[in-house]
């Protein structure tokens, strides 16, 4: 039998705006009394862009990175100065008019007070004309990997996620912006707002596992992976840095914090990034299947809806499909169910009835089975859930002409 997926596809991080318009204007500038000087400053200089002299005290002449720039731009170190307000103006335009990518990222983090997340990989050089989309589609999806294993360990502490949580994860992701892959460097914006936990979680996760690899490298133990879990390492996030180092001659994260919002508390103000290399490589695989493996059961009390019924004959145990409305933080289940419970299964789904059942719900598989089931039970809804369930019966009716028995 053809087996239908369980869950939805992950949901994407959304684009960097420079990504549609490389090569047209910067976002238009914020008005200069919503900026703070030293803000403007601190992101110039985390952008690449140099002081090269000015009125100490006053205002700093700020040049932008790379040969043949363009025009330099005059900050005010701070609004003591009547012109602080006019400089602080020019800037701003001079910075929305720069075709530089450089200036719309400073422009997007002044805009969207952001933690900013920087990916960096050692790509072997290859021949003339070699597709470098491959490579900067492999360090988007890393990157990708790597918010989410974050934004998981934000819901719950755990070796392996599995489905659990990812939905909620995903969605957590919906506001952060990725520029484009250019010269094996990305850069995530997480707004600070909504996303703070997830770069704190992402900043004690790098440094645990970073530690984790070179306690096993040292000694030839695993334990201290069992100790990072606490800190937001998982398997989830061990794939997705072999995923970042695998093709590489090392790769590189780091966080650093959005300026108008401070460093949060227990973290490092600046810290250098994070390496890794291909000699992790081993380690990394054998942690994450470490946490595949001893990531443990999970007794629960589920809700749902029968969406599918399956048995190889008119009576005996059969196979549901539920669609978990409570109890569980995952899309769908699948439940064997002796003759009774299938029956009751079958009934509840006919007149439009969730069921509730308890169990275990397996690691093996992502979370995705519950063993033991026992306790089968109707739940009474309201007329208009009721409704909606006896709607899908009808759109999906091919479905579950299964549960009479045959295939």
């Amino acid at each position: 039998m053809t087996q239908r997926p369980t869950e939805e596809p992950p949901r994407q991080v959304r684009p960097h705006p420079a990504d549609a318009t490389r090569s047209g204007p910067s976002p238009e500038p914020p008005e200069p009394v919503d900026v703070d000087p030293a803000v403007l400053s601190a992101l110039l200089r985390r952008h690449g862009w140099q002081r090269r002299g000015g009125a100490p005290g006053r205002y700093g002449r700020w040049t932008p990175p790379g040969p043949g720039s363009g025009t330099s731009l005059l900050v005010p170190e701070s609004r003591a100065f009547p012109d602080s307000d006019d400089l602080l103006g020019e800037a701003l335009l001079a910075l929305s008019r720069s075709g530089s990518p450089s200036a719309r990222e400073v422009l997007l983090s002044l805009a969207v007070p952001s933690d900013e997340i920087r990916w960096w990989h050692d790509v072997p050089a290859g021949p003339a004309g070699a597709a470098s989309w491959t490579v900067e589609d492999r360090l988007r999806g890393a990157a990708r990997r790597t918010l989410l294993a974050a934004a998981l360990a934000t819901r719950a502490r755990a070796g392996y996620h599995g489905a659990r949580h990812r939905r909620s994860a995903a969605a957590a992701l919906e506001n952060v912006l990725v520029g484009s892959a250019t010269d094996g460097r990305l850069t995530a914006f997480v707004p600070v707002a909504a996303g703070r936990p997830l770069t704190v979680r992402l900043h004690h996760a790098l440094y645990a596992a970073r530690e984790a690899i070179d306690y096993q490298r040292a000694t030839g133990g695993m334990d201290a992976f069992d100790a990072a879990v606490e800190a937001g390492v998982s398997h989830e996030l061990t794939e997705a840095l072999v995923a970042l180092v695998r093709g590489t001659e090392g790769a590189r994260i780091a966080v650093e914090w959005a300026p108008a919002a401070g460093v949060p508390e227990g973290c490092a103000p600046s810290a250098e990034p994070v390496e890794f290399s291909p000699g992790d490589l081993a380690v990394l695989r054998e942690a994450g299947a470490r946490y595949l493996r001893e990531e443990p059961a999970v007794p629960v009390r589920i809700t749902g809806a029968v969406v599918r019924l399956r048995r190889s004959g008119p009576r005996g145990d059969g196979t549901v499909r539920l669609r978990v409305l409570a109890g569980a933080d995952v899309p769908n289940v699948r439940i064997t169910l002796d003759e009774e419970a299938y029956r009751i299964a079958g009934h509840a789904h006919l007149v439009g009835l969730p069921v509730r059942v308890q169990g275990r719900l397996e690691s093996r598989g992502g979370f995705r089975r519950l063993t033991g089931a026992h306790g089968v039970v109707p739940v009474q809804v309201d007329d208009a859930e009721r409704d909606r369930l006896m709607k899908e019966l009808h759109e999906n009716i091919d479905f579950f002409e299964e549960a009479c028995g045959g295939d």
